[in-house]
């Protein structure tokens, strides 16, 4: 019962935690609400393209960073408060799928955010540093995915996309045990979902390629 109370509450904290929306946080300190300009993301891309390089960095290593740390503080307290020995909690092991659960609920936190009336980001860098608590080796190979897909035509949602979509695979390459695996699968439905409209445009050749904001002087005058 202890593990299953410990569980629910890394879960819903995590929920928590990762819903927090640091580019429109961000943002707005520089007077711009994300959610009113480009594509009204409050992720990294278009906090790059509507604000500039220093906010969008910000958000990156914000996003990125509520993810890992759930997933490390997870990882630590689960076993400490049950229990049971941290190996048992390895993606391949019995209870992996329970590490998996708790990174599943970091990126419903950052794309349906209690705090933005279930709306929020498209996933991708909370999904990174999650992946990156997770099972490192598997975070490597969706940033190699992502690169491969995103640098050269500078399309940042293809990048995502096959990032997500590879993430499943990369899972089962590490070994992760099949009741591990169900909640990275969902985790790779929820980031494709959110980047329905991207696919869309993509499909239509309307998709903007990355850019960063270039301010005037009276930009923000």
């Amino acid at each position: 019962m202890t593990l299953y109370v410990a569980t629910a509450v890394a879960c819903l904290l995590s929920y928590l935690i990762c819903g927090v929306p640091f580019g429109l946080l961000i943002a707005r300190t520089s007077g711009v609400d994300v959610r009113t300009v480009g594509s009204g993301n409050i992720g990294t891309t278009n906090v790059a393209r509507s604000v500039g390089k220093g906010e969008a960095a910000l958000t990156l290593g914000c996003d990125v960073g509520k993810g890992l740390i759930c997933m490390l503080v997870a990882r630590a307290l689960i076993p400490l408060v049950s229990g049971i020995e941290w190996a048992a909690f390895c993606p391949g092991c019995g209870f992996g799928w329970i590490m998996s659960c708790v990174y599943l609920c970091c990126v419903l936190g950052h794309v349906f955010s209690p705090y933005l009336g279930f709306h929020g980001g498209k996933g991708i860098a909370v999904g990174f540093g999650g992946a990156l608590g997770l099972c490192w080796p598997v975070a490597l190979g969706i940033i190699a995915v992502f690169a491969v897909f995103a640098v050269p035509t500078r399309y940042v949602s293809l990048g995502s996309v096959c990032a997500a979509a590879s993430l499943p695979l990369w899972s089962l390459v590490f070994g992760f045990s099949t009741a591990s695996v169900l909640p990275v699968v969902a985790v790779a439905v929820v980031v494709i979902w959110a980047h329905r409209s991207n696919i869309k445009k993509l499909v239509n050749h309307e998709e903007r390629k990355f850019s960063f904001h270039h301010e005037d002087k009276g930009d923000r005058q």
